[in-house]
């Protein structure tokens, strides 16, 4: 099969996803692709650029079409929604991308959507962009709790010291602590914390 760019990103998130960040290597990827070392750098220059298209294939599933002309609480809900599902089957991402350094142009260009709005809805640019990345990390957060177990809480592990947790656990775990339902719940919260202080500088 022909190596392209767009191959190697495909293969570099399926390695990803399978082997973890530390198993993101060039010489991993070089066997995952039946090539050598070498050829990998007619396509990228090394890991770093390879890193920043993992980003930028994960920021073209992220929506931010709503931020033209709804508004901006409504928009950046939805934008928080696309970007938990971009990260949720690639949870390893998460952490690479968290720590490296921010080069892809896509990534800059969404950022500038979405703080163009805020400032529209009346936040200051500083604010704007400390609004966003609130949100942003958030959904990071949230999207690795999706990996969690089912049974994350649970009344069998409980110690007797927890008596507040143990009447609510011993009713069960249902639907209301799931990552989903947590995730919508404080999603509600920050939004509404975020109009909140917009509210107060108006």
């Amino acid at each position: 099969m022909r190596l392209t760019r767009e191959r190697l990103v495909d293969e570099a998130l399926a390695l990803l996803d399978a082997q973890g960040e530390n198993g993101l290597t060039m010489r991993a990827l070089a066997d995952r692709v039946d090539r050598q070392v070498s050829s990998l750098y007619h396509h990228v220059s090394g890991r770093a650029e390879l890193v920043e298209l993992i980003r930028a294939r994960l920021v073209e599933e992220m929506d931010t079409s709503r931020f033209e002309a709804a508004p901006w609480d409504e928009a950046l809900r939805h934008w928080a929604r696309s970007y938990l599902q971009a990260f949720a089957a690639h949870r390893s991402a998460i952490t690479l991308l968290a720590t490296a350094p921010l080069r892809d142009h896509s990534t800059y260009r969404m950022y500038e959507v979405v703080v163009d709005a805020l400032v529209r809805g009346g936040w200051s640019g500083p604010q704007a962009v400390g609004a966003m990345r609130a949100v942003e990390s958030f959904v990071m957060g949230s999207a690795l709790d999706l990996g969690a177990p089912e049974d994350f809480l649970t009344s069998e592990a409980l110690p007797e010291d927890v008596p507040s947790m143990a009447e609510v656990l011993g009713r069960g775990t249902p639907e209301p602590y799931s990552a989903r339902v947590t995730f919508e719940s404080g999603l509600d919260a920050l939004i509404l914390g975020l109009q909140a202080q917009v509210a107060g500088r108006g």
